[in-house]
Formats: structure tokens, sequence, C-alpha cells
């Protein structure tokens, strides 16, 4: 049995299969895996599945793993070879179990986890031990879920609207969310959740899993008339993709699972935890990146007086975009060049480097090492290097292609031009774009995603072993490759490409169901946004970047001084609630208007709220602000934060701060002000 915060999974390995899963959720209490009184209540779960399910196993749904031989066929009964078990009662634990069958040529090993905060991990490896080749269709990681999992979420979306939930009951059958496009997908799921019917943020009870691969996955959910019901997750390799010699392994990307007995939001959190703890990152600087300011037009001087103006509001990071290296004076050309343009740049990139520096700023770069221009010396020097078959190119996006970064030369041209980059311009930071879904991939005569997807791997953990301080954002055409292999290997996410703080609210909100805030990007827009062409105050612009990592993508040179001055006023209040913003635990209260929202960040000592009022309201006075996640016992001192006019007074708050309880507050709250329409206000609350 593996324990921690208030977690339990428990395995029954009596054998002589695979150890089944009697129950994962809620802790068990006193009652441990030998308690002589739990025997004949696990004796009545006999329909628990195996971690690996199959029909030998008496389970008729979708099985934990498909392949086939040429020739004979002989269906796998594991036997039970060995449980090595580390279980820490309280603190999590581990347990590998390797498993065998003769007749079936297989051997498999399967590695489960739970760290001290109750997040939940496994992965398979499966090796051939047959003479003849095993064709692998799919190795998926399970677990059950109860019967009262009666409702399931997931998020669909597009280009510039990522993370859209929707919502269904959870009957008999399978519900797969399955993403082919060569990266996580605009639309791929993250989270695929179950939980008892209405569950929201801060009540009900959840499951939900999560698979920590950039390539193509697999999310579903399955119930079966036997009374079973199992999420899981894996790579989705293609027919012949993978195909094991004798001797030879597959291992599965990591597969998350979180459980919270109160809501989404304890789910969430564990999976926050985790990844803070695998890589805590230095303070988050906050980020200028030019591509909304200028696009293609790299004039120095006009890139100067961009610096200028983000360093006087107080921006810590000046990231140059796409059009910097060779070709490149609009989309068409150039990928794959990457040499600083001696046409744009005589000098190279030093000019504006030093002078950002001057500032004090950290520089950063933008690249797109996975993917080509036809028109491009790279292609035209290699046309081999495409990812596709060699006698038919695949159809082409966005004017490029990708290329085959499982070759060994492509992976070493491209380790080479970054690394000399990096070097030459000591960069802080790369902006590591991926702006199109692979179609058509074929390396070596096989399908190439899951080469494809190491290979970029293996390039980012070179790089960050070569530049340890170097840090790294994930972006694929705004927020089409979010998970977590890829939040392993870099330090955040380009959220979207949309920074229309309506829209954004929404897209961060359901982002942060599996990325902190440190690692989410949030940027203030321009007046106007490029997307969608809305008009937003400043206010609510820069009052929704604040709960994320703070950027601005803003043509600064044609802002006001009074502009100029708010946007000053908010980095400020950003970089004095950091601190609080980037370590608490992320709530959101499930407030009953359904045209505002009410979130926050939470710490022992303080806490950071905001109220968004998104659209106008129903009723004439707006519900009460219940604040989520304070100790009931404290007592806090609550104050509105941010410049005028988003600091508008509320109701009984003229005479300054109030002091309540934490309990007054979650249970009475406060007055809500009557806010427009795309308005937000920012709480401030302390420990009094």
């Amino acid at each position: 049995m593996l324990s921690a915060a208030g977690v339990c999974l428990l395995l029954d390995t009596g054998g002589p299969g695979l150890p089944r899963v009697r129950h994962f959720g809620a802790a068990l209490g006193a009652a441990g895996a030998e308690d002589a009184d739990l025997a004949p209540v696990l004796a009545s779960l006999a329909a628990a599945p195996p971690l690996l399910p199959a029909q030998g196993d008496g389970w008729y749904g979708r099985p934990g793993l498909a392949g086939s031989r040429d020739g004979e066929h002989w269906p796998v009964r594991w036997s039970l070879d060995r449980v090595d078990a580390d279980a820490r009662p309280g603190a999590g634990g581990t347990a590998t179990i390797a498993a065998s069958d003769a007749r079936a040529g297989l051997a498999l090993v399967s590695e489960l986890g739970m760290d001290a905060g109750g997040l939940v991990t496994l992965r398979h490896t499966i090796t051939n031990t047959a003479a003849s080749p095993y064709r692998l269709a799919s190795l998926e990681c399970a677990l059950p879920v109860p019967a009262r999992a009666a409702e399931l979420l997931d998020f669909t979306g597009r280009w510039a609207l990522e993370k859209v939930p929707q919502r269904r009951a959870f009957g008999h059958g399978v519900w797969s969310r399955e993403s082919r496009r060569g990266r996580t997908g605009h639309d791929a799921t993250g989270l695929l959740v179950a939980g008892t019917p209405g569950f929201g943020f801060r009540a009900g009870e959840v499951w939900a899993v999560h698979a920590g691969w950039s390539g193509d996955h697999v999310h579903h959910a399955e119930r079966v008339p036997e009374g079973v019901a199992l999420l899981a997750a894996g790579e989705l390799p293609e027919p012949g993709e993978i195909v094991l010699r004798q001797g030879e392994s597959y291992r599965t990307p990591v597969v998350y699972f979180t459980w919270s007995g109160d809501g989404l939001d304890t789910a969430s959190a564990r999976l926050h935890e985790h990844l803070r703890a695998a890589r805590p990152l230095p303070v988050r600087p906050v980020t200028l990146n030019n591509w909304e300011a200028t696009y293609f037009d790299h004039g120095l001087d006009r890139l100067l007086e961009l610096a200028d103006r983000a360093a006087a509001a107080g921006i810590e990071r000046f990231v140059l975009d796409d059009g910097w290296f060779r070709h490149r004076r609009h989309d068409r050309a150039g990928l794959g060049d990457w040499y600083v343009d001696e046409g744009v740049w005589p000098g190279g990139l030093h000019p504006l480097a030093e002078h950002v520096r001057k500032h004090g700023m950290q520089f950063g770069l933008w690249f797109e090492p996975e993917m080509v221009n036809p028109d491009s010396d790279l292609a035209r020097a290699h046309p081999d290097w495409v990812l596709g078959h060699a006698g038919r190119l695949p159809p082409p996006q966005r004017n490029q292609q990708t290329l085959d970064l499982a070759r060994p030369e492509v992976y070493a041209y491209l380790l080479e031009r970054i690394d000399a980059l990096v070097t030459e311009y000591e960069l802080d930071y790369i902006k590591w774009d991926h702006n199109r879904d692979i179609a058509e991939p074929v390396h070596d005569g096989v399908p190439g995603v899951h080469a494809q997807t190491l290979a970029t791997y293996r390039l980012l953990d070179e790089l960050r072993a070569r530049h340890p301080a170097l840090e790294i954002e994930s972006c694929s055409s705004g927020g089409a490759r979010v998970d977590h292999g890829i939040l392993a290997r870099t330090d955040r996410v380009w959220t979207s490409d949309s920074n229309d703080a309506l829209d954004r609210q929404s897209i961060q909100r359901w982002t942060g169901l599996l990325v902190p805030p440190e690692r989410m990007g949030a940027h203030v827009g321009a007046p106007r946004d490029h997307v969608t062409g809305r008009s937003l105050p400043l206010a609510f612009r820069a009052g929704t970047a604040l709960f994320g990592h703070m950027g601005v993508e803003w043509d600064l040179t044609s802002a006001s001084e009074a502009e100029l001055e708010e946007l000053a006023e908010w980095i400020a209040l950003h970089k004095r609630l950091r601190p609080v913003l980037h370590a608490g635990r992320v709530v959101h209260a499930d407030h009953p208007d359904p045209s505002a929202l009410l979130h926050g960040v939470v710490t022992p000592e303080r806490a950071v709220y905001g109220y968004v009022q998104l659209a106008s309201r129903t009723e004439s006075a707006p519900a009460p602000l219940r604040l989520p996640g304070l100790d009931p016992a404290a007592r806090y001192e609550v104050r509105v934060a941010g410049p005028a006019p988003a600091a508008a007074a509320m109701p009984g708050w003229t005479a300054g701060p109030v002091r309540l309880p934490g309990a007054v507050l979650a249970e009475l709250g406060l007055p809500a002000p009557a806010l427009r329409p795309a308005s937000v206000l920012v709480i401030e609350v302390a420990r009094a």
C-alpha cells in the first residue's frame, strides 16, 4: 500500500498474475494491506483489474497491451516474477513489478510511484524475449475508478482558443481522446477527469490522468458492464512504428494519476507540487517579447527604443522573436538557416544584446528548430532531411516542413547552430517554437513521430547540459505542446497565441489545472488584440497577465505616457506579489455567477485573489466574494491592490483594509463591487 497526503493506492500482489489495483483514492486510515479484517472486503472486489488489463485476467474492455507477431499468436498471461516495494507510510513510495510470459515471448517491468504530495506515476517497459519481431500496437497505463465516478471532464480547443472544457456522463463504453498531430495539439485534453456528478473546483471527488508525452498520444475512460471503470493514457504509435527485435524494449512515457476528495483544486495542486519539486525555478523575470510589437521589422533603432521603454516600465527580460536569421523577411523563407542575417544585422545581434544588458535586462532569442522552409539554404542543400517519404513531400503547412531530428546529421546541425548562438550571445533564454502539426512523418521507412519526439527531448536535454542556466520556453503556435513531458525539459509554456485577455481568462483557468502559474506565459497585449480584434482596457489586460509568468507583447513605443506609467505600476505589483503568485496553491471559488470568476493563489501567510467580471450580470446585485483556501482559524487583513481604477474602494472598505477570520472570508465572504464587464479586481490578503 502506498499512501501520502490523504491518498492511498492499494495493490493486491497475491498473484499468480500481475498485481490488481484494489483501491485508488482516499486514505484508508489505520487499515493496511495485511489487515485481516480487510481481506473479505478485498475479496469482494474480484473484478478489480490488474496493472495491465487483459482478457486472461477477466477484463473484456480495451487491453492494456496490444501487439502481434508474424506467425503464431499467443495471448499474454503474465506470471509474476517479483515485486520490489519501498512503501513509506504517509510519504508515498515505489513499487517495481516484474512479470513474464515465456510462451508469448514477452517480459514486463511496471514502475509505480507515489510522491509525498499524493501524485501517482506509472510507466511500463516491455521487452521481446522471443526470436521473432514483436510489433507493438499499444501499451497504456491505467488505474481503476469507482462506480461513483459518473461524470467526465475533458478539454478541446483550437489555435488561439485552447483548453475549452466539455462534460458528459461516464456511461458504458470507451470515451477516447486521441491526438495524431505529431505534437500534443491545440485540441489535446491535457487532463481527462472522472468525478462524482457535479464536481467543481472545491467540491466533489475527482480522479484524473495525464500522459507526459509530447507526440501522438491517447487518454481514455472506459466502463464495462461488469462494474469496473478505469482511466488510461499512453503513447499512440502508428502501425509498424515500434517493432521490437529480440532483446529490445519499449518504455512508455510517464503517466500521471491524481485524486482529490474536495474538487479539482486539490487534484491540480498535486500536479503542480510534483513539477515544482522535480525542477525548482529561479525568480521568473517579467518578459517583453517583440513579436506583436514589430513582427518582421528588425530595424535596430526601433528595437533599441522598444528596449528603452521596456526597461523604464520595469521589464527584466527582452526576447527577440522571429525574423533575425538569414532570408527571414516573411514567414515563407529562411527557417532552418540559423545564422544571423548579415544584411539586417551587419554587426550581428551584439548591438541589441549589449543595449538590453546595459539596462540590466536578460536577452533571449526565438528559434523554431524542428521546422524548415522549402525556400531556405538548408532545404536546398539537404532535401533528404525533411521528415517524410523520400519520394513524396508531406502536405505543407505554414509554408514549412518538419526536419527529421532522428537523423544524426540533422540533430548534429541543430545542436551546433543553437549551441553556437547561445554561446556567442550568452543567451539567457530561448523561445522554442513548433508552428505546425506533423503530417505523414516517415523516418527510415516507418512512422516517425516516436523517434522525432525522443530526438527533440535529447536535443533539449543536451542544450540544458551544456548551458545549465539557460531557460527555455516551449511555444507551439501557442499552447499546442503543453504536457509534462516537455515541461520536464523547459521552464515555461506559451499558453496561447491569443493575448485577448477575455479569452485568456478561460485559457489560463483550464491550462492551469496542469501547469502552475510560474510556468504559464501570460502577456499584456496591445489595446486592440491582433487575433480577435477586440479592444480591452489596460487594467483588465494587466490584471489577467498578473496571475501567470507575466510579460508584455505590445509596441510600447506607441503607448502614451499615462499607459506606460500604469503598466509600470502593474509590473511593480507583480514583482511584489511574485513570491505568492509563483509559490502558492492555486484556488478557484465555485462562484455562483456565470458572468464572473474568482480565483487566487494562497500561501500559509499571504494570498492574492482576482475577481473577474467577464460579462454583464443577470442579477442586479453581485454575489459575495467567498475567498477559498484560507486557514479558517487565522485572522486576515484584506485590501484591494493594483493601480486605479482597479483599486476603486469596495463597499465598506473606504476607511481602509478589513480584518476578518478565514472562516468568515470563506463562508460569508466579502461584499462584491459592481464591476463593469472586462474588469478585474485584485485582492491582497495577509495574516493579521
